[in-house]
């Protein structure tokens, strides 16, 4: 498991497509955060916080985290080497957890970068330091709970199709359904009665909960049962062709 998963870290940062993608995530993110072109950038909103930063993070890693993943099982399935690889005497669920905390630990070298956002708002605060350190650590928690769940969705995505871009776009699809989609489907009439329930089932909901700081246990435990939830429909899908 420890090797598939190096290999995986290995074929990403061998190749110009893995620093171009994060490359570009972070050039857009800091053009959209601080510079005069955008209309949302924090040096215009007047208060030293990264409000706006997770706001607007769960639309770039809705596309980022696809772009990451798309190729781990549809690359297999291309090459053919998918039939080795579940031949080996490892098993199915090891080889989907070395995929995904590959692409997970991606995700966490790219947010590692983002911390030069809070020590900038640290110095160029009216005074420095201040600055809410705990409400931000709160939310880069709930951002990363957020990115552990897309990581898992975009994995099973992967393993439906041989297409890259197919399981791209239906990454992002889910993706989208599951961050907007339940908040979209409650404002309907006919759902009125259960529009609360319906919106807890969505991403959005809980995330907007710890993204203010506010970490409740229940918002932590839908994080992880879905993400859970998405492993174990990929380990059904290579499952399924084991047979």
């Amino acid at each position: 498991m420890i090797a598939l998963f190096r290999k995986e870290i290995s074929i990403f940062f061998s190749s110009l497509i893995g620093y171009l993608i994060i490359g570009i995530f972070l050039i857009i993110n800091s053009i959209l955060l601080w510079s005069d072109f955008s209309d949302v950038n924090i040096l215009s909103y007047g208060y030293a916080d990264m409000d706006i930063f997770f706001s607007t993070a769960p639309i770039f890693f809705l596309l980022f985290i696809p772009a990451l993943s798309m190729r781990v099982f549809s690359e297999e399935y291309t090459s053919g080497t998918i039939e080795i690889l579940i031949s080996k005497p490892i098993s199915s669920l090891k080889i989907i957890l070395a995929k995904f905390l590959a692409v997970f630990f991606l995700v966490l070298f790219t947010i590692f970068f983002t911390l030069i956002y809070v020590v900038t708002l640290y110095v160029l605060g009216e005074s420095v330091g201040n600055l809410d350190l705990a409400s931000i650590i709160g939310s880069f928690f709930g951002l990363i709970l957020l990115c552990g769940l897309f990581s898992s969705i975009s994995v099973y995505a992967s393993s439906i199709s041989s297409n890259q871009i197919i399981s791209f776009v239906f990454a992002i699809l889910l993706c989208t359904l599951f961050y907007f989609g339940f908040d979209f489907l409650s404002e309907f009439v006919f759902f009125q009665n259960f529009d609360l329930i319906i919106q807890q089932i969505g991403i959005s909901f809980h995330y907007e909960m710890i993204s203010k700081g506010l970490i409740k246990l229940s918002d932590v435990i839908y994080f992880l049962s879905f993400t859970i939830l998405f492993i174990k429909l990929t380990e059904l899908v290579i499952n399924e062709r084991k047979a």
